[in-house]
């Protein structure tokens, strides 16, 4: 038998493992909260950070780092991945509106493609 195996024996795990190495494309350390961040701004259009760090129980500074990596600029003048916009909230000028790019929703409907065709 042969040692190097790789038939998928369940296709749905197989599914996520699609949707993990599509992440792993943007960033090689695509990390769990990051990921969280980007689902939570494409499930819920035009969110808040604060509703964000609020419902996903996470630091402020949390969210702020994981907010900034999706959006245009990352940290330490690194490059951010430009999956989301972060804007003052006309509304209310102290909170930070989130919402996809175009790039981002391109992502989004590349990894429902995934799971769901």
């Amino acid at each position: 038998m042969d040692p190097l195996r790789r038939q998928p024996t369940d296709a749905k795990v197989e599914k996520l493992l699609d949707v993990a190495v599509a992440l792993g494309e943007l960033d090689r350390e695509f990390p769990i909260q990051l990921l969280q961040t980007l689902l939570y701004v494409a499930s819920h259009k035009d969110c808040h950070k604060q509703a964000l760090e609020e419902d996903l129980s996470f630091s402020t500074a949390s969210g702020s780092r994981n907010t900034d990596w999706l959006s245009k600029e990352h940290r330490l003048g690194k490059e951010g991945l430009g999956l989301i916009t972060k804007e003052k909230d006309p509304s209310n000028r102290r909170r930070l509106q989130l919402s996809l790019t175009v790039e981002g929703q391109c992502l989004i409907d590349t990894l429902k493609g995934i799971l769901y065709d």
